[in-house]
């Protein structure tokens, strides 16, 4: 089991001034201007990271979270404590890092997810068997991503895509997945949209995964004929539309999520899939931004 981000912190204070230097700047997976991105690393910024994702998920989007969360003004549940966070701050905000954060992902590896209960997707969607199917390969979970409107840039996208990448390099990962949103929870009001994710991207063979039984809902709304792929791809939240140009593909079946306020899909990315001119863009050792 890794060492949880408030241990890693204390370990890093009690190293040398040198060595504590060096530890921290490994931390930075990507530089853009005033952007940073890089892994969270005191109690205080994953606090922070959680108050972004309120901001986003509760005042934007009007998810109802648990009565405390609501009430503290935070997203949190069990697995912050055990996941990593990923942040993209603003070094141009005056302020302290955690006045600085813009925009978070938290990542969770398998091994990690082994050891405290399992993949927070595993809620919706039938991770166990995609994994199962793959006893070699070692999986990450992408979630929690969110970015504060104003600096919904392509800037941004690719610092987190910098870090996602930097990330699973430096943990051996073979593959990512995790939910992907829709706004609102009626499926059919993203009919084409769905129908053109079903018909065209949707995983296959031994990358093939479906919701829950119970929670499934028909992403097949449309027939393959009366998709127009323009319009649809102009109908896709751009957080999919940037999954689907890296190689992603898509489970078969949809979740409505009443509590976020949201239409779920499972995105999936075999590393060996991502499309080369993404990793030939970002670097194959993840130097893109990294300086």
């Amino acid at each position: 089991m890794s060492v949880d981000i408030c241990n890693r912190d204390t370990l890093v204070e009690a190293l040398p001034p040198a060595r504590k230097a060096e530890k921290i700047e490994s931390d930075v997976f990507g530089r853009i201007g005033n952007l940073e991105t890089r892994l969270a690393r005191t109690p205080g910024e994953i606090d922070a990271a959680q108050s972004v994702r309120y901001r986003v998920f509760v005042d934007e989007m009007k998810a109802e979270l648990p009565a405390e969360a609501m009430r503290r003004k935070r997203d949190f549940d069990a697995y912050d404590d055990f996941c990593d966070h990923l942040l993209v701050l603003d070094r141009s905000i005056e302020g302290d890092s955690e006045d600085q954060i813009v925009g978070t992902y938290r990542l969770l590896r398998q091994d990690v997810a082994m050891a405290n209960g399992g993949f927070y997707s595993a809620s919706e969607f039938d991770i166990d068997t995609l994994i199962a199917r793959h006893p070699d390969k070692r999986f990450m979970e992408l979630g929690r991503s969110c970015v504060l409107p104003e600096y919904r840039t392509k800037r941004i996208v690719e610092l987190l895509w910098q870090g996602n990448w930097a990330y699973a390099l430096k943990h051996g990962m073979s593959a990512m997945f995790g939910c992907a949103s829709f706004p609102g929870i009626h499926p059919e009001m993203h009919a084409l949209a769905l129908s053109f994710l079903r018909h065209n991207v949707a995983a296959k063979d031994e990358w093939a995964v479906d919701a829950l039984p119970h929670l499934a809902r028909d992403m097949d709304l449309m027939p393959v004929e009366a998709v127009n792929p323009k319009r649809a791809l102009m109908a896709l939240p751009p957080l999919i539309k940037g999954y689907l140009r890296l190689g992603a593909m898509v489970g078969s079946t949809a979740v409505v999520d009443k509590a976020f306020n949201t239409t779920d899909v499972l995105i999936v990315l075999p590393i060996a899939s991502i499309s080369d001119r993404y990793v030939n863009y970002y670097g194959a050792d993840a130097g893109r931004f990294a300086s």
